[in-house]
């Protein structure tokens, strides 16, 4: 195939699949004032200033990784006293109980001051810590940790190339399912044999996820259901509790790192746990499940690239959307069977709302994974939504644009009120 468009795909799994330690948007949070404390030549006293509202909505209900504590005040002033901004989205790694300790008396010192504005950006951090008569401001904006801005006194700083430039995540040409289909047909196998990460860390966090109660424990209470003859142990159960125990655990605080998705967890999980599962059904070995997972993941990221990467519809629908593309290759390898089970699964589930990240998530990711697994049987019948049924249409790249077109437009207003609902509880 063509060299330079298989180094875009490549490219684009490398830069949207990466591995975060815990939910991404209270991270972003620790993450900026963990980068701004390292210019403190003291221990924080202080942390001010705002963060877009769509950040707010997915940071106020979620588990901090590596604690039992969640909101807003309580993310930025952890990561000042223990984050460490070089590891980025794992910039929570090596908290311990002292620095939530040492949070929780800043809080109750009422020294922790953070506004939620209406920004252009659906991700912007703008705070501001203090330390005796030094303080340090940072800006960040576009994505999670893409530090655009610095003041040390009010002083503006120098950034570094890497820093100061908007990462290549939202100039990349987008492509279509098509596309990615005959990429991973083709590709060299030691060109995305990095990808076989995301099974190594999603398949631990699931594990991680069975050892105990995290979050909602959906996971546990579908495993009892087994057990009690109230579920059947076949092959749907088998994906929607490995892939729910996983996000159960990345929910619940759990101190795992999950490869995510477009810059979130979940949607890493859910793209990447129903493949792993089915391709060990089907005994397959490592270089079929790199491709399985490569068509999963470039599926996803195709979808979300077109529309905003916050938004009010749960993303882990679309990101389950990819782990239909990602079993139905395995089981057909078919373009055909692939595109009909997108199809399905647009008409099924268009509009599930995101209303925050928290540990109510891991239900959607059962639906949506449940969703993925029907779709698939459907398609592998012959058994396709009609174009005549709502949003849908013969073509699956006009159906997806449908898709997008509703998050980008009336959604918005949607997102608008649910962040009013949730900002006045």
């Amino acid at each position: 195939m063509n060299t330079d468009n298989a180094s875009l795909y490549v490219k684009w799994l490398k830069q949207e699949v990466a591995p975060a330690l815990g939910c991404t948007e209270p991270v972003a949070i620790s993450f900026a004032a963990a980068y701004a404390a390292q210019y403190l030549d003291q221990p924080c006293t202080k942390i001010s200033g705002f963060i877009s509202a769509n950040l707010y909505k997915n940071a106020m209900g979620v588990t901090i990784p590596g604690t039992t504590v969640c909101g807003v005040p309580l993310a930025a002033a952890i990561g000042a006293f223990g984050g460490d901004p070089q590891k980025g989205l794992k910039t929570l790694e090596d908290i311990t109980p002292r620095h939530v300790e040492m949070a929780q008396k800043l809080i109750a010192n009422n020294a922790v001051d953070i506004a939620v504005e209406e920004t252009p950006d659906f991700i912007h951090l703008d705070l501001t810590l203090s330390a005796g008569e030094n303080c340090c401001r940072v800006v960040v904006k576009g994505t999670h940790t893409n530090v655009v801005e610095l003041y040390i006194n009010g002083q503006p700083q120098p950034l570094s190339e890497k820093q100061n430039t908007r990462t290549q995540r939202e100039t990349l040409p987008t492509f279509s399912l098509q596309q990615a289909y005959e990429f991973i047909n083709r590709v060299d196998f030691n060109d995305i044999r990095f990808i076989l990460d995301a099974a190594r860390l999603n398949s631990a966090l699931a594990a991680e996820g069975k050892t105990k109660k995290y979050g909602l424990n959906i996971n546990g209470t579908f495993s009892d259901a087994v057990k009690n003859g109230l579920m059947s142990n076949d092959l749907l159960s088998k994906v929607i509790i490995n892939t729910v125990a996983a996000s159960d655990a990345r929910m619940g605080g759990a101190p795992v790192v999950a490869m995510s998705n477009f810059g979130s967890g979940n949607q890493g999980i859910t793209a990447t746990m129903p493949v792993v599962v089915v391709a060990e059904h089907l005994g397959v070995d490592e270089e079929t499940l790199a491709r399985a997972l490569s068509l999963s993941h470039l599926t996803a990221i195709s979808i979300h690239s077109r529309y905003t990467r916050l938004s009010a519809l749960c993303a882990a629908s679309t990101a389950a959307m990819g782990a239909a593309a990602g079993m139905a290759w395995l089981f057909t390898r078919d373009i055909n069977t692939i595109n009909t089970a997108i199809i399905n699964m647009v008409s099924d589930i268009t509009g599930m709302i995101c209303d925050g990240a928290s540990n109510s998530c891991a239900m959607k990711v059962s639906s949506v994974v449940s969703s993925a697994f029907k779709a698939v049987l459907m398609a592998m019948q012959n058994s396709c939504a009609g174009a005549n049924d709502g949003i849908v249409c013969a073509d699956v790249e006009q159906t997806i644009n449908n898709l997008c077109r509703l998050v980008i437009k009336p959604m918005t207003l949607t997102d608008k009120e649910i962040i009013s609902i949730m900002v006045a509880k």
